[in-house]
């Protein structure tokens, strides 16, 4: 015990350094300087009578105080990890030894969590994120690995804490689910999932098969920043046309069936959004038009563009070859991305929204410019 409680102290004195580089890259002192500021700014009589304003200030408190409290957290972590390796070594008890370890391993991971948020610099992505479903080719096969997919990522999302909304949901034939839009809302959700776009593969037995043979399935996730009125997005009128539906999907349990539904398509990119959960047809259309703003500037700002009418109609191929991740249930267990070669044997875990791994080694290898191609 002793042996391994040395190399906790090694371990300690490691990354208590790493530790105030992320106070410093984090800028924790301008962070609180900036919380007490905007307290006192809202606190002031008048605050209120613009009420527009007075929401973004206080997203702006919510936002730092979240920050300064994951860094208060960290650093609490290090400081309980310090007294019970004190005790461990005074006392010699091997059980207080485990609890150091996992102790130790909580906080290496939350340290390398917050240190990749300082990687999430870009413009959007501290954006909540609008995340669309589509089954490829193959049926019943496709829309079932469709569900599976949406199953993850709400998963993933209700694990750190962010919240969900169901925008769209397409029920399959048989079983799954043709498409899907729902938003996640939280700090730095776009950012974190913006490397989750691509197509994902799916190689398994397929329940749906009776001879039990292996089946290769593709189903696409786009994910796109939700923009908020501040950024001015040019779309012609004339370029978008409506179509008003019946709601429908998951026997009820996503929506209400009403004839509200509003289906949007911007006619020159041939770009398709729907919403059907909202109260009113007016209220799904204002949901729809922000969804199609969302995608337009995403591809815009994606692919560099001067105007929405660069955008040319080229859709995402949901097929063989445009895979940024494997996952295989068959005659192995893994899951791989193509783009990092960061792969783990626990599907079920992944399955389960344990995408961490995945998101981290992303934004690791895009800090240093060692992305893959796709394939």
């Amino acid at each position: 015990m002793i042996v391994v409680l040395e190399e906790y102290k090694a371990t300690l004195h490691q990354l208590e350094p790493q530790i105030e580089q992320l106070r410093e890259a984090l800028g924790m002192d301008r962070v609180l300087e900036q919380i007490t500021e905007l307290e006192s700014r809202s606190s002031v009589p008048g605050f209120w009578d613009n009420s527009e304003e007075s929401q973004k200030v206080l997203q702006q408190i919510s936002r730092l105080k979240n920050t300064a409290e994951k860094y208060d957290r960290l650093k609490q972590l290090f400081e309980d990890a310090e007294t019970m390796l004190e005790m461990a070594e005074e006392e010699d008890d091997e059980e207080l030894a485990n609890e150091l370890g996992e102790t130790m391993e909580q906080l290496q991971k939350e340290l390398e969590a917050q240190t990749l948020a300082t990687l999430l610099n870009g413009e959007y992505d501290r954006s909540n994120a609008i995340l669309t479903f589509h089954a490829g080719a193959g049926g019943t096969e496709a829309q079932d690995w469709a569900s599976m997919l949406y199953r993850m990522y709400t998963h993933w999302a209700e694990a750190h804490g962010f919240s969900y909304k169901i925008l769209d949901y397409l029920d399959g034939d048989e079983a799954g689910l043709k498409s899907a839009s729902i938003l996640i809302e939280g700090t730095n959700a776009y950012g974190l999932l913006r490397s989750e776009s691509g197509v994902h593969r799916l190689v398994r037995v397929s329940p749906f098969d009776a001879s039990g043979r292996r089946h290769t399935s593709f189903s696409s996730l786009e994910v796109m920043p939700e923009i908020d009125d501040t950024i001015e997005v040019d779309i012609d009128p004339s370029d978008i046309k409506m179509d008003v539906f019946r709601s429908s999907g998951a026997g009820g349990q996503h929506i209400n069936k009403t004839s509200s539904a509003v289906r949007l398509t911007h006619i020159p990119t041939g770009i398709v959004v729907a919403c059907q959960t909202e109260r009113s047809q007016l209220q799904n259309r204002e949901t729809a038009m922000k969804m199609l703003k969302s995608k337009l500037f995403e591809i815009k700002e994606r692919e560099h563009l001067e105007k929405i009418s660069d955008i040319k109609g080229n859709q995402m191929q949901i097929a063989w070859g445009s895979q940024i991740r494997s996952y295989v249930f068959m005659p192995y267990t893994m899951v791989k991305d193509h783009r990092t070669g960061y792969e783990t044997g626990n599907v079920q875990a992944v399955m389960d929204g344990d995408l961490d791994g995945f998101i981290n080694a992303y934004l690791k290898a895009k800090s240093l410019g060692e992305l893959k191609e796709n394939g």
